[in-house]
């Protein structure tokens, strides 16, 4: 039992909503969005944006393919009054864009916001008051009544105004806000109320927007609520039902979700969430959530990366790294299982034939979405330290470097990799993990195997002579075989005076055109104990392979007179 002062917390009463719908749904269309970026988003920054950061993220809302957009609060400051005269008098709202401004339900500020959207093709006033039951009692000392009364007033001021406004398509929502605190009944008895002035039809819809203000209970429960509503709510045919999550419980996706599995028609969020306090609903992880389940967002989303730097700019804030879909470090794996599960998956689709654009269902591991849709690209999913395996490495040397590790050489290779980042301590990325495999494998074959040539011998039959360095002294060494790699082999064998044998055998090319090169990879044995790893690179396949055995020969520790185990840089592969 610990001594936080759970006595002054009370648990948040459970809807009793019998035989609930909501939970057997599923969402097959997306909701209408409206960001409200501009006001929520706005009021919430340490330094509001100026006209030109709020221009350019209005823009993005714009490409990004919002047609409800928030855009200010004129009433209540003159920089956004300022800005919603600029939208206006510019003409910067496309003609499938609908700008929403809000204002309190007061007379001089509802006529303060109709002065600001004069001139307009189209706009949404949306009206709010405060109706829970705390606010009515600490805040406004009102009963019911006197809360409805406030509503309808600034709803017939409302209506006046948009009468005698007829060059401009008024269109009305209407904000019980802090919904989630308010008494189911006394919230549809307000809503109703407001429709009773507003005289809603199915073909100009009153806008409802039931905003959880301050979140104060689990997601199912704001569902619950959503749905109890919309079942004792009349006209519902002349209602968009919309909602407006916060995240204090860092829950508003979820809640969200649900709500519109309970009946919401409608939601309004931020990019990346940022609002008061813990911020907004995320549209953009709601938006890619219905994506990532075969459903389109209706929200652009193909460059995540530029939508950030916008939402960066704009807010003065950082977008973590571990966010949802967005974050720098959201499609990276460090784990070794992780990533080599990932390297499974993508070979898996690179297996079947997977090219871009191909209808072919996404199944990876580990991660929910192809990078490359949001324009992320493979670069950065695997990257690699000290928890990091044999598949990341192995993805990266080939992602990157056309280099494709047979499987021993990638258990012995992931190994020194893990160890040098154990060393250092930090990330290695992708050219210094390059670096290592050259000087692992490359370098020694290279520094080995000085020249060679074949000579002439009867058919089936190759012979070899050439100049290899052993013991750190040059050697001309002479064998036959029947293939330029069994000669070789022969050769070192006699010279050291232990059996070489190879044992597997790969190779592949790195490059086309003029600058091709193949790699080959060799696992030799020598002697009764000693196994050992080499590769090759080469523009010649014949020369790559000799360097190769010559790679395992060097890295084995061999002198002219055997294997010297103390000296050995191999290992077995086991």
């Amino acid at each position: 039992m610990t001594t936080m002062p759970i006595s002054k917390y009370r648990a948040f009463p459970a809807i009793d909503l019998p035989n609930r719908r909501w939970p057997s749904r599923t969402i097959t269309h997306a909701p209408r969005w409206c960001s409200v970026d501009l006001r929520d988003g706005n009021q919430a920054l340490v330094e509001p944006m100026d006209v030109a950061r709020k221009r350019r993220m209005f823009e993005a809302l714009v490409h990004l393919g919002f047609k409800e957009i928030e855009v200010g609060f004129p009433s209540a400051s003159q920089p956004d009054f300022d800005f919603v005269r600029l939208l206006v008098e510019e003409d910067l709202v496309p003609d499938d864009v609908t700008i929403q401004i809000l204002t309190q339900a007061r007379a001089p500020l509802i006529e303060r916001t109709f002065a600001a959207i004069r001139g307009a093709r189209r706009a949404i006033v949306h009206l709010y008051n405060s109706t829970s039951t705390v606010q009515r009692r600490v805040v406004f000392g009102l009963d019911e009544a006197g809360i409805v009364e406030i509503a309808v007033q600034g709803t017939r001021r409302v209506r006046a105004l948009a009468d005698a406004t007829p060059e401009t398509d008024v269109r009305f929502e209407y904000s019980p806000e802090s919904f989630t605190g308010t008494e189911l009944p006394f919230a549809v008895e307000i809503c109703e109320a407001v429709m009773d002035v507003w005289q809603p039809t199915a073909e100009r819809p009153i806008i409802l927007n039931l905003p959880a203000t301050v979140e104060m209970a689990t997601p199912n429960v704001y569902a619950d609520q959503i749905e109890w509503f919309g079942r004792h709510v009349t006209r519902r045919d002349a209602i968009v039902l919309s909602v407006h999550p916060h995240n204090d419980r860092g829950t508003a996706v979820a809640a969200a979700e649900l709500a519109v599995m309970a009946g919401a028609d409608r939601v309004e969020g931020t990019l990346f969430g940022n609002g008061e306090r813990t911020g907004n609903v995320d549209v953009v992880t709601l938006a890619l959530n219905l994506f990532s389940q075969g459903v389109d967002p209706g929200l652009d989303v193909r460059d995540v990366d530029a939508l950030v730097a916008v939402a960066e700019h704009c807010n003065r804030l950082p977008v973590h790294p571990r966010h949802p879909y967005a974050g720098a470090l959201v499609y990276t794996a460090f784990s070794g299982s992780h990533q080599d599960a990932i390297n499974k998956g993508l070979a898996a689709r690179r297996a079947h034939g997977d090219v871009m654009g191909a209808r072919v269902v996404w199944e990876v591991p580990y991660l929910p979405i192809d990078p490359a849709d949001v324009g992320r690209t493979y670069e950065a999913v695997i990257r690699v330290n000290s928890q990091s395996g044999k598949g990341g490495v192995a993805y990266l040397l080939e992602a990157d470097h056309g280099i494709r590790l047979p499987r021993a050489h990638q258990v012995e290779f992931g190994a020194a990799v893990q160890g040098l980042a154990e060393e250092s301590g930090t990330e290695l990325t992708s050219a210094e993990i390059a670096t290592a495999f050259t000087a692992e494998y490359l370098v020694p074959g290279t520094e080995s195997f000085v020249d060679y040539r074949i000579v002439p011998a009867r058919a089936g039959t190759w012979c070899i002579e050439a100049t290899v360095r052993i013991d750190g002294e040059c050697r001309r060494i002479a064998g036959s075989g029947n293939g330029p790699i069994a000669a070789l082999v022969d050769a070192v064998s006699r010279a050291i005076g232990s059996e070489v044998r190879v044992v597997d055998y790969s190779e592949h090319a790195v490059e086309a055109g003029a600058d091709a090169a193949a790699i080959a990879y060799v696992e030799v044995a020598i002697g009764a104990d000693v196994a050992a790893l080499g590769a090759g690179r080469h523009g010649d396949i014949v020369t790559a392979s000799l360097r190769a055995v010559m790679s395992a020969v060097a890295r084995a520790g061999v002198s002219g007179n055997g294997v010297d185990m103390g000296g050995s840089v191999g290992s077995s592969t086991g």
